[in-house]
């Protein structure tokens, strides 16, 4: 998991000192091709999910405690783990 954090700050890194210019181009193009692939309304479904669950990997995925009481509610306390 600690790979994935390293990956990911350095693709954001990446990212901020690129122009602003290319990082649009970059995400009109991927945006260009889903559309072409698999049409508007899949395109949308995509992209509706996938701020969704970056919403709830910030909202409840970053702190494991978090997670801990998001399986305590779900499975008895312990029982699982």
């Amino acid at each position: 998991m600690h790979d994935k954090k390293n990956f990911f700050s350095n693709l954001f890194e990446n990212l901020k000192t690129r122009s602003a210019g290319k990082t649009g181009a970059l995400i009109a193009f991927i945006l260009a091709l889903l559309l072409m692939i698999f049409g508007f309304w899949k395109t949308l479904f995509i992209l509706i999910l996938t701020l969704v669950g970056y919403y709830l990997g910030v909202r409840y995925f970053s702190d494991d405690e978090a997670i801990k009481k998001i399986l305590d509610k779900l499975f008895p306390p312990g029982r699982f783990r």
